[in-house]
């Protein structure tokens, strides 16, 4: 039988704007990709937001980004590999502090947006980022994008990695993301999305 982690983005309210429907989403989903206050998010939603996935039993995760507030996260940056490193554990290492305090773990990081796609085709960054899901520590385990650079080099490295897939979300010939601001990148009917997930896992 194969069990699917149904996995979602979430914590990404910040101040005084609310963004998502956590509580609501959360009993549905398996993990959790909580933002670490780069894209969105502060402190005071990481503790909230780790809070409901461990009374809901999902596996806490971390959604390190860019530094791009008001541009969520979604503006490509020149950034080095020493970057990719300390942006990785800087944010993954604030939802960590949460969780040991809401007594559980940090299960997994999965960066968000601009500096997921860049990592997917960069070596360089790819490796810098499973070098900062390592020192982590405690089996914290990588989510890649399926069958990219970044999955390729966290196996090379021993890094426990998921290939994850999406079901809303166009892709290109190569296999990355296609860009969401052109037809076909996002999948916004039901229909078509529930399809598209089916085949993936069903057919791979």
């Amino acid at each position: 039988m194969k069990k699917i982690d149904l996995n979602c983005d979430m914590g990404e309210s910040y101040g005084a704007w609310k963004m998502g429907a956590d509580a609501d989403v959360m009993p549905f989903i398996s993990s959790a990709n909580i933002a670490c206050g780069f894209h969105g998010g502060d402190p005071a939603t990481i503790r909230k937001t780790v809070r409901l996935a461990v009374d809901n039993g999902v596996a806490i995760g971390a959604h390190p980004s860019l530094p791009d507030l008001m541009g969520f996260g979604r503006r490509a940056m020149r950034i080095s590999a020493q970057d990719m490193y300390d942006l990785v554990v800087y944010q993954a290492g604030a939802v960590e502090a949460f969780a040991r305090a809401a007594g559980a773990k940090l299960h997994h990081v999965k960066c968000h947006g601009s500096l997921y796609n860049m990592a997917a085709t960069d070596e360089g960054l790819s490796e810098a980022m499973a070098k900062a899901v390592r020192d982590l520590g405690g089996g914290v385990m990588l989510y890649a994008l399926s069958n990219s650079v970044m999955m390729q080099v966290s196996k090379k490295q021993n890094i426990p990695v998921y290939g994850e897939v999406f079901a809303d979300r166009g892709y290109s010939d190569d296999g990355t993301l296609a860009p969401r601001d052109k037809p076909g990148g996002m999948i916004e009917d039901a229909a078509a999305l529930a399809k598209q997930a089916i085949a993936m896992i069903e057919e791979g």
